[in-house]
């Protein structure tokens, strides 16, 4: 089955497209990766979605807008896909845009992600899968996040009987985790004889990408050079350290509904202090490697296995390397044959075989779920397989 990937986080930059070959073999589901790309938002759509993230003012006018302005970008990116995949796909899976998690007392009551997935379906003529965390979030989870299923199957010991094959080893014994570095952090734990565990860490590059924008006028801090300039500010980083979400237990999950551009703004103001540029940036870079490293020592991680954008900033990688001193292996999804800036992206394509399927996507122990959910909507590019050579009908009659 080939299945289309897309996905656009929360560093809002572009969207990733992937097209996977997936072969089930008894319970060892093989992916064959055909190939990824990056499409990047100009500037305009990028001013757009940020005028409609929290804590800004928006009106439906807008939400409606933006949301059919992604939709022509999915579109585009899944005609990409499709030719990713030889110019054949069964499935093509658009999560869309988050644009917001309504997040109350911990508990998410609801989410929502923009992207026209009909305007998708039209384009490349095949069922889209879309909407995947309102199914979690129906049944008592977070809804994020969600590619931990992903990382559980990826990560998996390999079995007695050796079915994995030649896939490589995938030795039991010790904790392995993999971490994404996007817009947010986040954590997954394959532990031995453990439920999987996966949550929210708290912001990877998503204030960094702020500081970015106020102080450089650019996305980012390319390759962290800003960063590597400057000295951590000890009184900062208290301030930021002291956010109550880093204590709150999972499971649990956040966004730019709570770290935003305002929330750096609050945080230099409290300080009461000015803080060089490069410093701010040395000081973000160490929240993001503190906070994630706290969480890799609470779990005893042996090995972290990292994946996303943040992959590519020498200067945090370094820090991560530096705090971890020695206690896990730090490495890539690339060695595991998973492209580190795609792995979202296969992440979903993965959740669009499952719910082709009907198995569920979303793992309880994680999302803190009642049950475990099939996730996603469909949209049809036509009649449902199979239902072939129905006339359309010329009258009703309601029998009585």
């Amino acid at each position: 089955m080939r299945i289309v990937g897309l996905m656009s986080g929360t560093s809002y930059d572009g969207v990733d497209v992937v097209a996977a070959e997936f072969t089930a073999v008894g319970q060892t589901l093989w992916m064959r990766a055909l190939g990824h790309r990056e499409l990047g938002y100009d500037a305009e759509l990028r001013e757009r979605i940020g005028a409609v993230l929290p804590p800004n003012p928006t009106t439906v006018e807008a939400v409606c807008r933006l949301d059919n302005a992604l939709g022509a970008v999915f579109a585009d990116a899944a005609a990409l896909g499709v030719a990713l995949a030889g110019g054949r796909a069964d499935v093509v899976v658009s999560p869309g845009q988050t644009v917001f998690h309504w997040v109350d007392g911990g508990t998410v009551h609801g989410t929502l992600q923009l992207g026209a997935p009909a305007r998708v379906a039209a384009r490349v003529g095949v069922p889209v899968l879309s909407d995947l965390r309102s199914a979690d979030v129906a049944a008592g989870g977070q809804g994020a996040p969600l590619v931990p299923a992903f990382d559980a199957l990826l990560l998996a010991p390999d079995d007695p009987a050796g079915a994995r094959g030649d896939l490589g080893g995938r030795p039991g014994g010790g904790v392995r985790a993999a971490l994404n570095l996007g817009g947010i952090a986040n954590l997954t734990v394959v532990a031995p004889d453990a439920p999987v565990l996966g949550y929210d860490v708290g912001p990877a590059n998503a204030l960094l990408d702020a500081a970015a924008r106020r102080f450089l006028d650019r996305p980012c801090d390319v390759d962290g050079v800003r960063a590597a300039a400057g000295r951590v500010h000890p009184g900062l980083l208290a301030l930021l350290l002291a956010e109550p979400y880093y204590a709150a237990p999972p499971p649990k999950s956040t966004g730019k509904e709570l770290f935003h551009p305002g929330y750096l703004d609050d945080r230099l103001a409290a300080l009461g202090e000015p803080v060089a540029r490069d410093d701010v940036f040395a000081t973000l870079t160490e929240l993001t490697a503190r906070t994630v490293v706290d969480a890799c020592r609470r779990h005893r991680v042996t090995e972290l296995v990292a994946a996303g954008g943040g992959v590519r900033n020498p200067t945090l990688w370094g820090r991560l390397a530096a705090l971890g001193d020695g206690r896990w292996t730090l490495r890539t999804t690339d060695e595991l044959g998973v492209p580190a800036q795609a792995r979202e992206a296969y992440a979903f394509a993965l959740l669009g075989w499952l719910s082709w399927h009907g198995l569920p996507g979303a793992l309880p122990s994680v999302t803190g779920a009642r049950r475990a959910a099939v996730l996603g909507s469909w949209t049809p590019s036509g009649p449902p397989a199979g239902v072939t050579g129905t006339l359309p009908p010329r009258r009703l009659v309601v029998r009585g």
